[in-house]
């Protein structure tokens, strides 16, 4: 008996919250992040397999991208309505079903397809923020047992991208067989899917809610729209599609805007509308909510113009001029600074103020990147550099679906995370496709006809430095209460007013 009570006191506390769900979510993540790095190294390989043009790989990040954001919003909030481990299996459940899919896909529809519905794993992570909160909320440590655990998860999303990276190329090395190669991810998501069945606890649905389906609607039409118009944007300069393309991508933009309005109106009248917009106009949730936009900018957009830049021919006075090997050493190092900045993000949120540590981590990503301005023609620079944009957005990573959670009211936890995410991959394919444009701007400007201008890159890194300075600025007008295990009447003393440092 003693022993069973000790148990008992063990799994209420935070490090049982610990050791149990968040082990089985590290787990869940590790082989996100397999998704993630796995394929890279396999895609010259999957273009002669499915006899397609390597420009046509973009369109596999494209309709992944789409997809990811139209679901996410909708997924979260089911898992809110009717508890997050069911919508997490299920979404687990599709993303195996997709992976096999890949297996045996025969021609480029098909395979486009199944890599689109893979991106269902994107809704893991909110979802696994949103149960953690939920549980830890009981004993009234949701806020910081949730910052402390999104920083593991992170560790394990890159450390599962680097085995999976590493992995592919060894496998395929190994076997000679792409179909056998690609079994392994297929086979890992199968495997999640049982441990989230048998491992992971549900929490406790919010009875009498309803989904606002219309709600839904105009967002995702809204979605589709704008981010059909950045991928339109970006494939301009790549397919050569002339100026008056450029037409069908402002309309495209601002039909997507218009519909965000009307959106927003919709919602403003709901009872219980798909987004609460009065949630997130509260100075706790917006700044939040931006920081994730301005956060993709560098995370998802810069990795193409890192690696083009890292590959050019130092010849041209600019570049490093690295193999395709010695530019996997340095996205290498990218990752290793995001897993350090995620520990360290999970081990200062025991004692700093959490609204700090953001704007810190904010400032880091803008440091990191306007140091690119003057130093970026030596290897070390660059890396240097990178290190230290990375530790801000690692943390940054962690901490962004944490804070949200906090600042959501109960039963909105999920598709508070969940935004941070549609946030950040929308402003990751806003710049992804301004990147695009600004890139192709000065090809064949220079000696190389291929080659990028190096004002071209300025423009990237300047880009990237100025949204985490942004981010920092807009974080300081977050309540200090915010994102702390505080009283919830104090923190509503504070909503609707903004206090700055």
């Amino acid at each position: 008996m003693p022993a069973a009570s000790a148990l008992d006191r063990l799994r209420g506390t935070g490090l049982g919250i610990t050791a149990g769900l968040i082990g089985w979510f590290i787990l869940v993540e590790f082989v996100s992040g397999i998704i993630q790095g796995y394929y890279v190294p396999l895609f010259s390989d999957i273009v002669i397999d499915l006899g397609i043009h390597d420009s046509d790989v973009n369109w596999f990040e494209a309709a992944q991208l789409l997809l990811s954001a139209l679901v996410v919003p909708i997924l979260a909030k089911l898992g809110d309505m009717y508890g997050h481990k069911r919508i997490l299996l299920i979404s687990s459940i599709l993303t195996a079903a997709a992976s096999w899919w890949l297996v045996f896909a025969g021609d480029f529809w098909t395979f486009l397809i199944a890599w689109a519905l893979q991106g269902f794993y994107v809704v893991w992570l909110p979802l696994e923020v949103a149960l953690i909160f939920e549980r830890g909320r009981r004993q009234n440590r949701g806020v910081s047992s949730t910052r402390r655990a999104a920083g593991l998860l992170v560790v394990g999303l890159q450390a599962g991208a680097i085995a999976g990276a590493l992995a592919a190329g060894a496998i395929f090395e190994a076997t000679g067989d792409l179909t056998v190669t690609m079994m392994i991810p297929a086979i890992a998501v199968t495997l999640i899917a049982g441990v989230i069945w048998l491992g992971v606890p549900e929490s406790e649905p919010t009875t009498g809610r309803r989904l606002d389906t219309w709600g839904f609607v105009l967002l995702t039409w809204g979605l589709l729209l704008v981010t059909g118009a950045l991928v339109y944007m970006r494939m301009i300069p790549q397919l050569d599609l002339g100026e008056n393309a450029w037409w069908w991508v402002v309309a495209l933009f601002a039909a997507g805007l218009g519909v965000f309005v009307w959106f927003v109106r919709f919602e403003l009248r709901q009872d219980d509308p798909a987004i609460d917009i009065r949630v997130l106009r509260r100075p706790e949730m917006w700044p939040v909510q931006t920081t994730a936009f301005l956060v993709g900018i560098s995370l998802l957009g810069a990795q193409g113009p890192l690696s083009t830049y890292a590959g050019t021919d130092s010849s041209l006075g600019y570049g490093l001029g690295l193999s395709a090997s010695q530019r996997s050493y340095v996205i290498g190092v990218y990752l290793l600074s995001l897993i350090i900045g995620a520990i360290i993000f999970a081990v200062l949120s025991r004692r700093a103020n959490p609204r700090l540590i953001l704007i810190g981590a904010s400032l880091l990503v803008g440091i990191g990147y306007t140091l690119f301005l003057p130093f970026h023609l030596e290897l070390w620079q660059v890396l240097l550099n990178l290190m230290i944009a990375g530790l801000g957005s690692g943390a940054l990573v962690g901490a962004l679906p944490a804070a949200a959670a906090a600042a959501a009211p109960r039963g909105q936890t999920g598709i508070a995370s969940a935004l941070t995410n549609t946030t950040k991959t929308v402003g990751g394919a806003f710049a992804s496709a301004v990147f695009g444009v600004l890139l192709a701007a000065g090809a064949g400007a220079v000696a190389s006809e291929t080659a990028a201008s190096l004002g071209g890159y300025l423009a990237v890194w300047a880009i990237c430095a100025g949204g985490g300075f942004l981010a920092a600025l807009l974080l300081l007008f977050v309540p200090k209460v915010a994102f702390a295990d505080t009283d919830t009447s104090q923190l509503d003393a504070t909503r609707g007013s903004s206090q700055l440092t």
